[in-house]
């Protein structure tokens, strides 16, 4: 008897259960990008993933991709599990490629569950990558393009190792926007090193040299990495009193590569200057 009422009890709370539906949270990590603070309606942050600088490759035409490196977000949503209705694959590539082209972006790349679209915002060149599946779950892969803060830049005494050791040294910390031979502001540590290796070591003389990846064209990439050069030696001397005639600069272009260019990794090696002994 007391089963009975028991099932019975249970039998008139069934309808009173399946009404309340259990709502999925975000992960509490996680949130919206700012570029994007909306989302397709019904649906939660599973989860999430940022990297102060990374690299992703971008869909770009049909069996190509574009390494593009900066600041890294990641975002998986999920449709709530009571939702009458699940947006298509379509639905969720057509509402961030319009949002993108509404700023003044572009759609890069489309097809059946992915897009990859460009926005230029505030001076910043970002790049979303949108994979939707017929489940209703996406995904949003974004990078803020820009290069990467040269955290280990090495010390007057262990380039003077490497120059006596080898008669070089490559040097990295020295950065200039892509095209260009304008030293940017974050040079200024590894320039002030060299300075400090040449006051320690009056006698020394060097060559400046500058090296390019394998991107843009041979000639260009000699007359670029001669600037580069040249702005180096520049700033040693302006900005910090070293005689003009113990230093030359030269610029080898793309022909002494230090990595293979096949992977944006290797051309960031490549993309150098080096100190070598007179």
């Amino acid at each position: 008897m007391r089963k009975r009422t028991l099932f019975l009890i249970a039998v008139l709370l069934l309808p009173l259960a399946s009404g309340l539906a259990v709502v999925q949270k975000d992960d509490p990590k996680c949130k919206d990008h700012p570029l994007f603070p909306t989302r397709i309606p019904d649906s939660w942050i599973r989860s999430c993933d940022q990297k102060q600088f990374d690299a992703y490759h971008f869909t770009v035409a049909r069996g190509k991709k574009e390494t593009v490196e900066g600041q890294l977000w990641k975002i998986s949503y999920y449709p709530q599990a009571d939702a009458t209705s699940k947006p298509s694959e379509l639905q969720i590539q057509r509402n961030y490629e319009n949002a993108v082209q509404k700023l003044g972006g572009m759609v890069v790349y489309s097809e059946k569950g992915l897009s990859t679209l460009k926005l230029v915002k505030d001076g910043k060149e970002i790049w979303t990558e949108v994979r939707a599946e017929f489940t209703g779950k996406y995904g949003l892969c974004i990078v803020q393009k820009e290069a990467m803060q040269q955290d280990i830049v090495a010390d007057a005494a262990a380039m003077a190792n490497d120059i006596n050791a080898t008669g070089h040294v490559a040097v990295y910390g020295i950065y200039f926007d892509s095209g260009k031979s304008l030293l940017k502001p974050e040079s200024s540590q590894a320039i002030a090193e060299i300075a400090k290796l040449l006051k320690t070591q009056p006698g020394l003389k060097l060559f400046v040299v500058g090296h390019t990846d394998n991107e843009g064209t041979i000639d260009g990439n000699i007359v670029l990495s001669q600037a580069r050069a040249e702005a180096v030696l520049k700033a040693l001397v302006s900005e910090h009193g070293i005689a003009a005639a113990r230093l030359r600069a030269h610029g080898c272009g793309q022909f002494a590569p230090v990595a293979a260019n096949d992977s944006e990794e290797g051309r960031a090696k490549n993309r150098r200057v080096e100190l070598v002994k007179q």
